[in-house]
């Protein structure tokens, strides 16, 4: 019996390759599903039974499926023989897909690197990710050398030297990724930009958090929630602003002008001395100020029979000092920052009365909210201490002096 089958598959020769192929390619399913079902989904087991969630970040699922197809490579570059035509080709292009898995195995174990060190920083230092993907780079380079030197049975050392003849060329294909590698070592070492950092870029139209740092490009999520890519080595041959100081400081800055007519600006009467002495925010600045003045015109003997001799409170100072205490009054204004109300240039608009102090929120509503509330407060009073706030004329305020002209007319 057992001669009979042999002779019939001596007289069909080709019978008996295909069952040999069949048996080859059956015997590397087997062992992969061996490798996958058991083996793999025993090192799950273990790596979900620790404590740390390292191993299971370096040991993950993708990376355990490609360790999973060396084993059925491995079984066709064993048994490559039994196609004695095609022997060669099938031990070549096998150990090129060994070569490809492997180079798909560093990548994946890079990757879970930079994973495991964004857990262990929190952000905290400088990603890494840019570095990661230049060690990819070359292992691709030096992976892609070797397959196709198994591939075409050349030696590796003759494709280095035929690349090396094309340096001139790789430098110019590859000129985009090498002023990112270095873009990205000057932002690391001078610790420009970090992962949640806002950052303004005009150029590009960019105001919002850094949401990634790759080797050629950083990722921003705008604040109207578009996102924008900025390649990285732009940010270093732009201008950009980095808002993290102000974070890190714990205060956001209000800066901004109340601007005082200046025909309401006036020295201060009897009455209107009395009637601030009843602010109670005035109280302090007013008994000090007072006496202060009265001492000043006794010392120098000045006539104060007229409002122009010596010294007196205005209406707009005292304004001021409303402001300073009102704001130190207030407990969303820092007091450990910069805290100044100051008088600016005059100017065709009025007396800017400016107010630069921080909020002790970084909080973008939190901060519009304050600044709101302030300023709402201060035009509300700025009556009270008769001044009027500079405007220009509108429609309606023409529009009223034209008819109170042909009144009088």
């Amino acid at each position: 019996m057992i001669d009979s089958i042999k002779n019939w598959f001596e007289q069909y020769p080709m019978f008996l390759d295909v069952l040999q192929v069949l048996g080859v390619i059956l015997l590397a399913a087997l062992v992969y599903l061996i490798v996958k079902k058991v083996l793999l989904r025993f090192v799950k087991t273990i790596v979900g039974k620790t404590k740390t969630q390292y191993d299971d970040i370096l040991l993950n699922e993708g990376l355990l499926k490609r360790v999973a197809f060396i084993a059925p490579l491995i079984v066709i570059n064993q048994f490559s023989y039994v196609l004695p035509d095609l022997d060669v080709i099938l031990s070549n292009l096998s150990a090129a897909l060994t070569s490809l898995i492997v180079v798909l195995i560093i990548s994946s174990v890079l990757t879970s690197v930079n994973d495991i060190y964004e857990v262990i920083t929190k952000n905290e230092k400088q990603p890494i990710k840019g570095y990661i993907q230049v060690i990819k780079i070359i292992i691709y380079i030096v992976g892609g050398i070797i397959i196709i030197g198994v591939l075409t049975g050349q030696s590796i050392f003759e494709l280095l030297a035929g690349i090396g003849a094309l340096t001139a060329v790789l430098i110019l294909v590859f000129k985009d990724t090498i002023l990112s590698f270095i873009a990205s070592i000057q932002i690391t070492s001078y610790d420009l930009v970090k992962v949640g950092d806002w950052i303004e870029v005009p150029a590009y139209g960019v105001d919002g958090d850094v949401m990634d740092i790759a080797l050629h490009t950083i990722k921003v999520r705008n604040f109207d929630k578009t996102i924008t890519t900025v390649p990285t080595h732009k940010l270093i041959e732009l201008s950009f602003k980095n808002w993290r100081g102000m974070t890190e400081t714990g205060g956001r800055r209000i800066k901004r002008v109340i601007n005082i007519d200046l025909s309401s600006v006036k020295f201060c009467s009897e009455e209107m001395i009395e009637r601030f002495g009843k602010f109670e925010l005035l109280k302090d600045y007013l008994d000090k100020k007072l006496v202060e003045v009265d001492n000043f015109n006794k010392e120098k003997k000045v006539n104060t029979s007229e409002l122009i001799n010596g010294r007196r409170l205005t209406n707009v100072g005292t304004f001021r000092a409303y402001i300073k205490a009102y704001l130190k009054s207030r407990q969303d204004i820092h007091k450990g920052l910069t805290f100044l109300v100051r008088q600016r240039e005059p100017g065709s608009n009025g007396i800017p009365i400016e107010i630069y102090v921080f909020t002790t929120t970084t909080a973008w509503v939190e901060y519009e909210e304050i600044q709101a509330d302030i300023f709402d407060h201060l035009f509300a009073v700025v009556n009270l201490f008769e001044l009027k706030i500079f405007q220009s004329p509108t429609g309606q305020d023409v529009q009223s002096l034209s008819l109170a002209k042909q009144l009088e007319n």
